[in-house]
């Protein structure tokens, strides 16, 4: 059987998940039979030059033409984009893959996962947090399942980045809470509160995030729009910041932005249990730091070994990976469970899961004060 796949986007991520897709009969041969059959947009000159490039074989400017007559459904557009298409390929039985964060708001989200409950196990709704598929994430997971951190007592997680330190940086949709939703906070705080639930919200673990307090800033209230004199409205964060409480009494401290001179896409998990700690940073992703109870400091473990997580399916150890590989195995794994009939993780409950959390940040700055969730 071969799935025929629709992708709506060809930008950022509609190039990483186009790639990922190429790589897959080479590197995963047990990976199901795809082919990239049509690519969605709206600018038909634009979209077919795009589709050339990524190996599509057709193009289409309506995607309602599209999300039926598909076997898989890629949502790749702005944030704005997500809901309407992704519930219309979920009412007409077709699994569907979406970018984060799941929607710009909350009411959004909700909706789309009410659409994936209703269609059911057996057609997967898919949430693209991509950074639970490296390698080292997931030999992190496996040491935190076996409790070999003992009673987790600190999550720390940032996500830090510097491409809008220029005040001359032009304006993008990213900047407007229409097309975004928002900021810093939808766009890379997304990808922390999805990690921290991946590897500490098991019930033995930290558990739930109970209440939080959050504070957003926005530095710069417009900028240039490209090859003009106008300028736009900056109407999103570009920085947040919030403290945590899990169930099980652990603190948590995340922050993001897009302000950090220097850091180019530095997103670093760290966490701290009464046996021991690890520490885990985007830009050495194929390394995890771990101290155990005993050790004087931490150890550097470079995860590409034969036996680590997905390793056996690219080069000898030692040879690192990088970004465009937890994509790979993120699509691995998605196409696999749309073959197989079965659910997949992360999904739109998760996304959903994420926003609530996002939401009662945005809720905290808003109020002044600590917000209880659930």
């Amino acid at each position: 059987m071969t799935l025929d796949v629709g992708v709506l986007g060809y930008r950022f991520m509609g190039k990483a998940h186009a790639n990922a897709m190429a790589r897959l009969p080479m590197f995963f041969p047990d990976a199901p039979s795809i082919e990239r059959s049509v690519l969605v947009g709206r600018n038909e000159e634009t979209l077919r030059e795009a589709a050339d490039r990524l190996g599509f074989d057709s193009i289409s400017t309506d995607w309602e033409a599209v999300v039926d007559d598909v076997d898989v459904f890629y949502n790749l557009g702005p944030n704005h984009v997500h809901p309407e298409p992704s519930i219309a390929a979920l009412e007409a039985g077709t699994p569907v893959f979406c970018e984060k964060p799941l929607a710009p708001t909350l009411e959004e989200a909700e909706r789309m996962a009410e659409a994936a409950a209703d269609a059911g196990d057996d057609v997967p709704a898919g949430a693209a947090f991509n950074y639970r598929f490296v390698p080292a994430i997931q030999y992190a997971k496996g040491l935190l399942d076996a409790g070999e951190l003992g009673e987790i007592r600190h999550v720390r997680g940032r996500y830090l980045q510097d491409w809008l330190v220029d005040p001359e940086a032009p304006w993008e949709w990213r900047l407007d809470e229409d097309l975004a939703g928002a900021g810093v906070l939808g766009d890379l705080g997304a990808h922390t509160v999805d990690l921290v639930r991946f590897l500490v919200g098991g019930d033995d673990l930290a558990g739930d995030i109970e209440r939080l307090s959050g504070h957003l800033q926005t530095f710069i209230d417009e900028r240039p729009v490209d090859d003009g004199d106008e300028t736009r409205p900056v109407t999103v964060d570009d920085a947040y910041s919030a403290q945590l409480e899990f169930t099980n009494g652990a603190m948590g401290a995340l922050e993001a932005t897009r302000y950090a001179t220097g850091h180019k896409n530095d997103h670093t998990i760290e966490i701290h249990g009464s046996e021991g700690s690890l520490r885990f940073s985007l830009e050495r992703l194929n390394e995890l730091e771990v101290l155990r109870d005993g050790d004087r400091g931490y150890e550097t473990i470079l995860v590409t070994d034969e036996d680590d997580p997905y390793l056996d399916h690219w080069w000898p150890p030692g040879h690192v990976l990088g970004w465009e590989h937890t994509f790979v195995h993120e699509n691995y794994e998605f196409l696999s469970a749309v073959a197989d009939g079965r659910s997949f993780a992360p999904n739109f409950d998760d996304g959903l899961a994420a926003q609530r959390v996002l939401a009662a940040i945005e809720e905290s700055d808003e109020r002044g004060e600590w917000v209880t969730l659930g």
